[in-house]
């Protein structure tokens, strides 16, 4: 897959098979248009395109909007490299881009740009300036330029039933399951490990603190969950906590792991963090053994479950 940064870089004189949105955590309802869209390429020997944006034009559009993303840039990469999509565009959003007429838009972008010869979209897709042009316009739009358009029932969407929103709801209400079967793999936080306060080495349960590489991904509700963790190419399984860590008297937001059969350094290393299963909410617990009980306790649950 080539990836470019901006429309301009991209040209095609085969044509191009298109389908466009923010595509946050390309889920299981993403990867069905994906497939679609590859399909289709095929079939018609044309080239597959997908167009994504960043920032979320939410963040751009709707003044004080704090949203998380479900996926990094280079998360989205990888993911959509792996729906054998050909070409990937990650567009620079502001206002001046939001400002173009949905005509402006498939005459500019689409067809001169993009050599468009087919798009695939959501029944509900609306687009254009203010967001006002709906999948009827671009029908008319397809007819004007000579493209094809193919609509993504509202039947099919429903048989899903997944969205972004749903799945960011699901990992801050410690439903991580549901989360990974809409996603259609495990949610995971990638980061470097950092220094901290080693307290877990007190009591027997030395903990990787991760420093996660983007401000903007969503980290899951505070608790306790059962996880893997990916560093130095080799997967480890362990016991993830997120939380301010109240036994100690924490004043921030901390995202550490204990990894099983492993005491190595690893500061300053990659580390990638799947979320398994949400085990307990945090609590503070009246002194350190009492803590170290539990944890011993979420360990065996872990390794259970690894069983």
């Amino acid at each position: 897959m080539k990836t470019y940064f901006n429309i301009s870089e991209f040209s095609s004189i085969k044509g191009t098979v298109v389908t466009l949105g923010t595509f946050d955590g390309v889920h299981l309802g993403h990867q069905k248009i994906l497939s679609k869209v590859t399909e289709a390429s095929k079939s018609l020997d044309l080239e597959s395109l997908v167009l994504t944006f960043h920032p979320h034009p939410r963040t751009v559009l709707q003044d004080g909007t704090d949203l998380k993303l479900l996926n990094t840039i280079e998360e989205k990469i990888e993911l959509l490299e792996s729906c054998a999509i050909e070409h990937l565009i990650i567009h620079p959003f502001d206002k001046a881009f939001s400002r173009l007429t949905a005509e402006e838009f498939v005459s500019n972008v689409l067809v001169k740009q993009f050599n468009i010869k087919k798009i695939i979209i959501g029944y509900d897709h609306r687009f254009g300036r203010n967001r006002t042009a709906t999948i009827v316009d671009l029908i008319e739009f397809g007819e004007k330029f000579g493209f094809d358009v193919e609509q993504i029932s509202a039947e099919e969407i429903n048989e899903i039933t997944i969205s972004s929103t749903k799945i960011r709801n699901a990992l801050q209400n410690g439903a991580i399951q549901i989360a990974n079967q809409y996603l259609g793999y495990p949610y995971c936080i990638t980061g470097t490990v950092k220094k901290g306060q080693q307290l877990g080495r007190t009591i027997g349960f030395p903990t990787a603190n991760i420093n996660p590489t983007s401000l903007d991904k969503l980290i899951p509700c505070n608790g306790v969950y059962i996880a893997q963790a990916t560093l130095q190419n080799k997967t480890y399984e362990g016991v993830m906590n997120i939380g301010m860590r109240p036994t100690v008297d924490g004043q921030s937001q901390h995202v550490e792991i204990h990894l099983f059969d492993f005491n190595a350094s690893i500061y300053d290393e990659k580390i990638t963090i799947e979320l398994l299963e949400y085990i307990r909410p945090e609590q503070k617990f009246e002194h350190l053994d009492a803590l170290k009980s539990q944890i011993t306790a979420d360990k065996e649950t872990a390794i259970r479950y690894f069983q």
